[in-house]
């Protein structure tokens, strides 16, 4: 159930799933199909819960080009955060002007791609939270006569301390935690030459990516929240004072986004994965993303009366094995996969809702558990506006494109 008291989305409603059906008629299937108003509609919407403070796009939860054109395109949008180094020299030869690569990397031909492009190079922000990532970096930018600039990844998770017990609230990614020991890290990044400290993200996944599930995760929202509203502008303050004044500090995702914005130390917020609107992001509370990305799946045997079985549909959600990971069959309504065999990579047997009949050929339309993921499994996307394609263009893969 959603907090607004009834389910929460789980697809497309029959307007919208029989829309879709009629703009891919004649389409072989698996296929792939983004609803632009429901998209626009969740642009809008992160635009709004920002609320002035510039939104940069995830490309991890997007990874179609022409789609994160039509993010940047809009007032407010101030860049890509990208997964990956090669996939940041991409996109800066592409002509994107701000690449904030949110994770590090040890990849040296990566680091050296990037310094032996000018271009790139003006571009392109790294992300270190280890000295050790920094100096290969160094040495790369040393190699061209580049400056690279790099951005400080801080631990944002919440620790607690019970009695003897040390609390770790959140994932596990940077090893700096406080003003300390994160100015420390900035000092000796600072040293090395060719590198510039640009500024800090602040990922707090304990908040943007976990839904409102409970009123135990509610209240650790609200922890981790509070500490960060202190916590960021004490490392922030601290890094100044040791290298100076910073352009950016990051923080947000989709799950926070109207929450981090309200931070003043914030300079910038990310989100990515409400512009789809995964499954995973059914459970929050305070928002409500339209369905927007979905993949179409033809019937292709019936194996006995309640059943019909689909062509595809193993497109399992990284993170821990558990049914949140399955894709979810959305239209039309009351399908449901089968405890014994789930989602296949070849097949997928569903079981009907009562009354339900489906034919072999019909089409039957799933939302995935997590956002970009999906597109790493299709060369293509359909992009649909009221029952008709407008255009159709490619995903990464499509373009030849594989960054991990």
């Amino acid at each position: 159930m959603s907090a607004h008291g009834g389910a929460a989305p789980a697809g497309p409603p029959g307007g919208v799933g029989e829309a879709l059906s009629a703009a891919t008629a004649g389409l072989p299937a698996p296929l792939v199909a983004l609803d632009l108003d429901a998209f626009e509609a969740n642009l809008d919407d992160l635009l709004r819960r920002a609320a002035g403070t510039p939104l940069r796009v995830a490309s991890k939860s997007v990874r179609v080009r022409a789609v994160l054109d039509l993010v940047l395109a809009r007032p407010g949008v101030v860049g890509v955060m990208a997964y990956s180094p090669w996939e940041a020299l991409w996109l800066a030869s592409a002509g994107v002007a701000d690449v904030l690569v949110g994770y590090p990397t040890a990849d040296e031909a990566a680091l050296d791609a990037i310094a032996a492009d000018k271009a790139a190079a003006a571009a392109v922000t790294l992300m270190v939270d280890d000295v050790a990532q920094a100096v290969r970096a160094s040495r790369a930018a040393a190699a061209h006569g580049r400056t690279l600039r790099v951005c400080l990844d801080v631990d944002a998770s919440l620790r607690l301390a019970l009695g003897p017990l040390a609390l770790h609230l959140g994932v596990r990614r940077s090893p700096v935690h406080t003003p300390a020991e994160v100015a420390a890290l900035a000092g000796s990044v600072a040293q090395l030459p060719g590198l510039h400290v640009r500024g800090l993200m602040f990922y707090e996944a304990q908040v943007a990516g976990l839904p409102d599930s409970s009123a135990a995760v509610r209240a650790v929202k609200r922890l981790s929240l509070a500490d960060l509203d202190v916590r960021r502008r004490a490392v922030r303050d601290a890094v100044q004072r040791e290298v100076g004044p910073l352009e950016l500090v990051n923080g947000g995702g989709t799950g926070s986004v109207d929450r981090t914005a309200a931070d003043p130390t914030v300079t910038e917020v990310t989100a990515g994965s409400g512009l789809y609107c995964p499954t995973l992001f059914d459970g929050y509370r305070a928002f409500r993303s339209r369905p927007a990305a979905f993949v179409g799946l033809d019937v292709v045997r019936l194996p006995g009366p309640g059943y019909a079985t689909v062509f595809g549909g193993g497109y399992v959600a990284s993170g821990p094995a558990a049914p949140s990971r399955l894709p979810r069959p959305a239209w039309p309504a009351g399908l449901r996969l089968t405890g014994r065999e789930g989602a296949g990579e070849v097949q997928t047997p569903l079981r009907l809702a009562p009354g339900r009949v489906l034919a072999v050929g019909d089409r039957v339309w799933f939302r995935h558990a997590k956002a970009g993921e999906v597109m790493e499994r299709f060369a293509d996307v359909h992009l649909v506006r009221r029952g008709r394609i407008e255009r159709t263009v490619p995903t990464y893969r499509g373009e030849g494109r594989s960054f991990g």
